[in-house]
């Protein structure tokens, strides 16, 4: 199978320069020109592909080399470009940055040469002019398997700086597609984790995506644009299917002995597609619970259950005849009073987790099953106290599964992304999620009867035998 989708990976030098902007501006304006536009994110971050979403009306999906493996990222993004006339693909930090320690692991830069994808690298041109010329050369020059195919220029001041900087820019050869000015109305505001994801700002969040939209169409070479992501190569094999990937997925692999941290691995829970047969997995979203890779629903659905979206600041009760429950990251902090004065529901995953039906929760979800969130009442399930801290953690763990879980048995490896300002005390029940491998080793996150909770998000899509062996305990317990 060939993929052959006109796509363009928006970069940028540095965090900060105007990609979300540009990106999300680009993908509204084509939107509106009557393309069907695919919206995808480098790396974990979950906050981007929501304005991405508001702007192309389809799913945003993340593209992580470190999460899902290099070989996952065409397969992933054919599946989400699958009978769309583009795809546009916001990069994270600057072109060539990655994880840590790692080279060009998770970059934009490595995902750009693995989708066959021309880049344009939006510079914020604030503070400078000729120098603009020696910067982009270097981007341009450093890896000559990225194709630079053009440059947008962010935040310039008046015509006369403009003048100096395509002057400048024309001996590097590397057209120039766009050049924005200032506009405030395109900022969105941000706190302590980035930007205020599109589900708490409603219709102040659609007029900002119309800004941007409004702001790239007036401002970039749209038609240069196009013709830029009709030259990307094509891409061979087929796109990710979570079907098959349920029935091909491999049984997960035994630690390296080097980690130190897991028992004696269970067998593989069985493959194999599932017919839909009414059980509801109940998925936490709203403006609390915004953070969820697309996928997991999908390998939930595949494996036979019926996924069943809840509000946990509005609804009062668990979707009817749940028999499990998934509660993703999102900003459960921000709105710690209203998720306690809910203490129906409150009581309700209280009884659920107390049943033993399976309970997976990462970060948000960790906070929620908590004992109390900032001295205010969350649902109890844990023997555990949450609460805001000035500290952030970040960063991609390698982390292994240290005993049997609803989600994997003893000795699974995954990899996963830990983002959060608060602490959970303790860190770790009697029987730990994951240990990590860090230079300390740690193990952190909870399991406990049916319940698998933990900072770490991962992404299913690296392992669906997650995905399948949790609805098995669905249907068993």
């Amino acid at each position: 199978m060939v993929s052959s989708v006109p796509r363009l990976v928006i970069a940028a030098p540095s965090s900060g320069s105007g990609k979300t902007t540009v990106a999300t501006g680009l993908m509204a304006a084509l939107s509106a020109r009557g393309f069907a536009v695919s919206p995808h994110k480098v790396g974990p971050d979950y906050i981007d592909p929501g304005y991405h979403a508001l702007a192309t009306g389809r799913v945003g999906r993340n593209l992580d080399a470190y999460l899902c493996g290099a070989e996952l990222v065409a397969p992933l993004f054919a599946h989400g470009a699958r009978g769309c006339d583009i795809a546009v693909v916001e990069g994270v930090m600057g072109l060539f940055d990655g994880a840590a320690g790692e080279g060009e692991l998770a970059s934009t830069a490595q995902v750009a040469k693995l989708l066959r994808a021309p880049v344009v690298l939006v510079v914020d041109a604030s503070a400078q002019a000729r120098s603009v010329a020696a910067l982009v050369h270097g981007f341009v020059s450093w890896d000559p398997e990225v194709r630079v195919g053009g440059v947008i220029l962010n935040k310039v001041a008046s015509d006369r700086h403009e003048g100096l900087l395509r002057e400048a820019l024309d001996s590097v050869g590397v057209p120039v597609m766009g050049v924005l000015r200032r506009a405030a109305q395109v900022e969105t505001p941000s706190r302590h984790l980035g930007l205020v994801p599109v589900a708490e700002r409603g219709a102040v969040a659609v007029e900002a995506v119309s800004a941007m939209a409004a702001q790239v169409a007036g401002g970039c070479d749209l038609s240069a644009l196009v013709a830029l992501a009709r030259s990307a190569g094509a891409l061979h094999g087929a796109g990710w299917d979570a079907g098959e990937a349920l029935v091909s997925s491999p049984p997960p692999p035994l630690p390296s002995p080097t980690l130190g941290f897991a028992r004696a691995g269970g067998p593989p829970s069985t493959p194999g597609g599932v017919p839909p047969d009414g059980l509801v997995v109940a998925l936490a979203g709203g403006a609390a619970f915004t953070f969820s890779y697309a996928e997991h629903g999908e390998l939930l659905t595949a494996a036979g259950a019926e996924v069943v979206t809840f509000d946990p600041l509005r609804d009062e009760e668990l979707p009817e005849g749940t028999a499990g429950l998934v509660i993703g990251g999102g900003f459960p902090e921000v709105y710690a009073s209203e998720l306690s004065a809910n203490e129906s529901l409150r009581k309700a995953v209280a009884e659920l987790a107390l049943s033993g039906a399976p309970v997976a929760a990462e970060c948000a979800g960790l906070l929620y099953l908590c004992r109390e969130l900032d001295g205010m009442p969350m649902c109890g399930v844990l023997d555990a106290s949450a609460r805001m801290s000035e500290r952030l953690t970040l960063g991609y763990r390698d982390a292994v599964a240290v005993g049997d879980s609803v989600l994997a048995p003893a000795g699974t490896r995954m990899r996963g992304h830990e983002f959060h300002r608060t602490v959970v005390e303790p860190g770790a029940g009697g029987s730990p999620a994951w240990g990590l491998r860090t230079p300390e080793r740690r193990v952190e996150g909870f399991v406990e009867g049916g319940v698998h909770a933990s900072y770490l998000h991962t992404h299913w899509a690296s392992a669906p035998g997650v995905a399948r062996r949790f609805v098995e305990r669905c249907r068993t317990s």
